[in-house]
C-alpha cells in the first residue's frame, strides 16, 4: 500500500535548517522549488514559516507596556486588520493577534476574579492539531530519525551543495568534449605531418562550391591595357634611396616656421633702422 504523506504539522529543527539553507540559495521568491526539498511541507507553509518565525527581522522578545498600549489603540482604530497593524507595532500579524487575545483573556479573568488555572483551557488538548504551527518554535530532532527524514536530509544536502544547475553542467561537459576533440585532432595532424603524409585541415568541398579560404569570390580578371606592364623596370636601390631622401626632407611646417623667423628678423632690422634715423 502506498504511504500517503499529509503536508503540514509541527515544524522540526531539521526542516527549519533545510528551509534556511534553501532560502540562502534560491532566494525568497522560488517557494515551490524550496518546498520540493521538504517532503511534508507545501510552498505556502514554507513561505509562512519564514515570514512568521524564521526571518531574522522578527522580534521575539517579551512585550513591553508601550507595545501593549499601542496594540490596543490600533486594534480599536482598525479592528481585525492585523496585517496593517503588524508593521506599525514591529511584530508579525500572528504575534499581534495572539497578544491581543492574551490581553483580553487576562482582563476578563481579572474582572471575573478567576485564578491562573483558567488560562490552561486555551492550551491544546492531547490529540488536538495546532491551527498555526508556522508561528511556534520548532520541535527538536529525535535521536533516531526515521528513514524518510534521513532520505530528505541527504537529498537536500546533495542539492544545496550543487552550485551549478543542469544547464551549466551540460555546457561545461560540452566544452570539455569539444576541447578533447580539438586536442585529439591536433595530435593526429602532427603525427601525420611527421610521417610525411598530406594533411588536409578542411573537408572536401562539394562540386561547384567556393573555397573562401583559397580563392576570391566573384573575382573579375583585369582587362589588358594599351601598354605592356612587363616592360616596366624598377631599380629597388634607387627606390630605396629616393624614399630615404624624401623622408629626410624638411617638413612643410618646419619650412613655414623658418620663413616666419626670417620675417621677424627683417621687421626688427627695419624698426632699428627707423629708430636710428
Amino acid at each position: 500500500m502506498v504511504r500517503v504523506i499529509i503536508k503540514g504539522g509541527v515544524w522540526r529543527n531539521t526542516e527549519d535548517e533545510i528551509l534556511k539553507a534553501a532560502i540562502m540559495k534560491y532566494g525568497k521568491n522560488q517557494w515551490s522549488r524550496i518546498a520540493s526539498l521538504l517532503h511534508r511541507k507545501s510552498a505556502k507553509q514554507c513561505k509562512a514559516r519564514w515570514f512568521e518565525w524564521l526571518d531574522p527581522g522578527i522580534k521575539k522578545t517579551e512585550w513591553s507596556r508601550e507595545e501593549d498600549e499601542k496594540l490596543l489603540h490600533l486594534a480599536k482604530l482598525m479592528p481585525t486588520q492585523w496585517r496593517t497593524i503588524a508593521p506599525i507595532v514591529g511584530r508579525t500579524a500572528a504575534q499581534c493577534l495572539e497578544r491581543y487575545e492574551h490581553l483580553l483573556d487576562e482582563a476578563q479573568r481579572k474582572a471575573e476574579g478567576l485564578d491562573d488555572e483558567a488560562t490552561e483551557a486555551k492550551r491544546l488538548k492531547p490529540g488536538e492539531i495546532d491551527p498555526t504551527p508556522e508561528t511556534k518554535p520548532a520541535r527538536p530532532d529525535p535521536v533516531d530519525m526515521d528513514d524518510d527524514e534521513l532520505e530528505m536530509l541527504s537529498e537536500a544536502r546533495a542539492r544545496l551543495a550543487n552550485t551549478q544547475g543542469k544547464k551549466a553542467k551540460r555546457k561545461a561537459r560540452e566544452r570539455q568534449l569539444s576541447e578533447a576533440r580539438r586536442l585529439a585532432s591536433l595530435q593526429k595532424r602532427r603525427e601525420m605531418r611527421e610521417a610525411g603524409l598530406l594533411v588536409r585541415r578542411f573537408k572536401r568541398l562539394k562540386k561547384n562550391a567556393i573555397d573562401y579560404s583559397g580563392e576570391i569570390p566573384f573575382e573579375k580578371a583585369v582587362p589588358a591595357g594599351f601598354h605592356d606592364p612587363s616592360e616596366d623596370h624598377f631599380d629597388k636601390d634607387d627606390k630605396h634611396q629616393r624614399a630615404i631622401a624624401d623622408h629626410q626632407k624638411p617638413r612643410r611646417m618646419e619650412i613655414e616656421n623658418e620663413l616666419r623667423k626670417q620675417d621677424k628678423e627683417k621687421l626688427k632690422r627695419k624698426k632699428f633702422v627707423h629708430v636710428c634715423f
